[in-house]
């Protein structure tokens, strides 16, 4: 895998993350109004920008599980980070938005 296709793996991963963050946070604001249904919904799309992300991050390891080396750059480090940290803030959502219900 040349520099160029990993870097495209990297921004895509970039990509479908901050999409999922920044529809994670449009959850966040739906939670806060109250509109419950919203939330969960936003949280659902996000889930499917993660998942576009994942795709991205599976194939890059199927490619190294087949024998293809890999060289990580910092842009790929930084791509990890963004998706594990939107997966978590995802994931603190989804017990936030039972707390808003029981709360309510």
């Amino acid at each position: 895998m040349n520099v160029e296709e990993l870097q495209v793996a990297a921004f895509e991963i970039i990509l479908n993350s901050g999409n999922a963050r920044s529809i994670v946070h449009e959850g966040f604001e739906a939670m806060r109004k109250g509109d419950y249904d919203l939330a969960a919904q936003k949280l659902e799309a996000a889930n499917e920008e993660l998942l576009k992300a994942h795709q991205s991050q599976t194939h890059l390891l199927q490619e190294y599980a087949g024998g293809t080396e890999i060289k990580i750059e910092i842009i790929m480090v930084h791509a990890q980070d963004h998706l594990m940290t939107t997966m978590t803030l995802r994931e603190v959502a989804l017990e936030m938005l039972e707390l808003y219900k029981k709360v309510d």
